[in-house]
């Protein structure tokens, strides 16, 4: 920011601004209780580094937040606290588990913080996700590469593809319920595999967290997610099989039977809600606007369908345990 900038007083926050803060810091919140069991958890020691430069980001997010709003005379959410977590807990996740969870967070963050920063016009608030996605963007470069090194990194298909340009000379190439239906496009490859890859690793947090959870109804609301993704994966799959397209199958996501879970059953439903309910609502409405084959937009729009129904579930779910808590809303001018 320029000199010149610094003392001149800062417009009042608008809507947008203060529903992305108020995101990004119950996003920033659940991503330090889940990063403070990782890092006692962890083994590998390049692992702990990661983990430890996404905990200080947090940690330091969730300050420069607090300051916000106490400035603009807001309460702050109240998140997560020590209470969501037991950092004592015994071993869990192996340390693959936990650096795919790390990358996952990632993801969340590059799908939200470049939107946050799109409808922002205040400078300070602007800075605070340009730096956030910059930060995002380089540890995600180091997640990879060790995930490389690792061999633990699932690569998306690589097929031949047709290099001539042609032009689509029939509606035909829009079939692909009846015979004769053209060969996947690299778009639709790229939308089936990225979600299929998805789908992998939140089939294993269902699993994990159905274990985990304390009360009847979020281990039944888990089990009807992992349900659901199965469903996901077969329809799914069943497309790139009948093409001789392969996938990478799942990595090592090896969790330990535990008698007390590490993390609260308010934690658990929040990152599910967010972490794999909005970054896949995200996912299959991309694939199902640049898809074109109706077989495959059939099936996007079965899958989106259904992921409405148990995401808001969850967030009946949420609401009934008093553990959603009401963005900021307008003052009640009809009153």
């Amino acid at each position: 920011m320029s000199n010149a900038n610094k003392h001149m007083p800062f417009p009042e926050l608008t809507a947008n601004e203060v529903s992305n803060l108020w995101s990004s810091f119950l996003m920033n919140s659940m991503q330090q209780r889940l990063l403070e069991y990782f890092l006692a958890s962890t083994d590998d020691s390049k692992i702990k580094q990661i983990i430890e430069k996404i905990l200080t980001q947090s940690q330091e997010n969730i300050n420069e937040l607090k300051e916000i709003f106490d400035k603009e005379n807001l309460n702050a959410p109240q998140g997560f606290t020590e209470k969501d977590v037991r950092i004592d807990g015994i071993k869990i996740f192996s340390d693959t588990f936990i650096l795919n969870f790390c990358f996952d967070l990632t993801h969340l963050s590059i799908s939200t913080y470049p939107i946050a920063l799109s409808e922002c016009t205040r400078n300070d608030i602007r800075e605070h996700f340009q730096r956030n996605i910059a930060f995002t963007v380089k540890i995600q470069d180091e997640i990879v590469e060790l995930m490389l090194s690792l061999g633990v990194y699932l690569k998306p298909p690589q097929v031949a593809i047709d290099s001539e340009v042609e032009l689509a000379d029939s509606f035909m190439y829009l079939n692909g319920f009846f015979g004769g239906s053209r060969p996947l496009n690299a778009a639709e490859i790229a939308n089936l595999s990225r979600i299929i890859h998805r789908a992998q690793f939140s089939k294993m947090i269902f699993v994990t967290f159905s274990k985990l959870a304390k009360t009847k109804d979020l281990k039944q609301h888990f089990g009807k997610g992992r349900d659901g993704i199965e469903k996901v994966l077969n329809s799914l799959k069943e497309v790139l099989d009948k093409e001789n397209i392969p996938i990478s199958a799942s990595g090592d996501y090896l969790i330990s039977n535990v008698e007390a879970s590490p993390f609260s059953d308010k934690l658990m439903l929040f990152f599910v809600n967010t972490c794999l309910g909005i970054f896949c609502f995200t996912m299959v409405n991309q694939a199902m606007t640049s898809s074109l084959r109706t077989d495959v937009v059939s099936k996007l729009g079965k899958i989106s369908d259904d992921m409405k129904k148990f995401y808001g579930s969850g967030l009946l779910l949420a609401i009934k345990e008093k553990w959603f808590e009401q963005p900021p809303q307008a003052v009640d001018r009809k009153v």
